[in-house]
């Protein structure tokens, strides 16, 4: 296991570019307490500056706090290790990293977490070494795709941008679960509902409780 008392320093350095006196600190999740991530120490609050304000707002720190769907989904896995156990999962939009890390744990032949976004792929690769699993790292969707036996996905539609995806992950034929909670009339085509969970991003953003209705769906071939 990593040390769980010094956040790594490349990771603490690309959080301290945005906030400089914030750290990042091993973090069991509330849903998932099996599972630690290096998350924000505390919440951002009125003293920031205005400066700081408007970098957050152009690049917030998303992979240094856990989203209410990634947990849920990341507990979804654990309780159901069969569906991935010796197969080759993608994660896409990995953010903290925590539904590769419990895919991981659940027994996954291989793990591919695929981003576009160096910084979640560091703080990734992060947690998995704090979690002692092994997780490969990829910025390259149709190759992780092209080796993929079962995707995932968790809140990667709070950019209506990124809903193109939902028809790439169907013609790529593959199981597929896709937890979301930020699109209250999400139907996507194909996806059927496997039912509703409670959670909350962590550390609690305080945010409104539509974003704490978490719905899970079943992409089946």
């Amino acid at each position: 296991m990593a040390n769980r008392t010094d956040p790594p320093t490349e990771l603490q350095a690309r959080l301290n570019r945005l906030l400089p006196d914030i750290r990042l600190v091993a973090t069991p999740l509330p849903l998932v307490p099996e599972l630690s991530l290096w998350l924000l120490d505390k919440l951002v609050d009125e003293r920031l500056d205005q400066e700081v304000a408007n970098a957050l707002m152009e690049a917030p720190p998303y992979w240094a706090l856990c989203w209410a769907s990634g947990q849920v989904l990341a507990r979804h896995l654990l309780a159901r290790p069969e569906w991935v156990r010796g197969r080759c999962l993608v994660d896409v939009g990995p953010g903290s990293g925590v539904v590769a890390i419990a895919a991981a744990r659940a027994g996954a032949a291989e793990v591919i977490a695929c981003d576009l976004d160096p910084d979640a792929l560091a703080a990734t690769e992060a947690n998995a070494r704090l979690n002692g699993v092994s997780v490969t790292l990829s910025d390259d969707l149709e190759a992780s795709l092209a080796r993929a036996d079962r995707l995932t996905a968790a809140d990667i539609l709070y950019d209506r941008d990124n809903l193109p995806l939902l028809a790439r992950f169907q013609a790529a034929g593959l199981p597929m679960w896709l937890a979301d909670s930020r699109i209250p009339d999400l139907d996507p085509p194909g996806f059927h509902l496997l039912g509703h969970w409670h959670a909350t991003t962590w550390p609690d953003l305080g945010e409104s409780s539509d974003y704490n209705r978490v719905r899970i769906f079943e992409l089946e071939p």
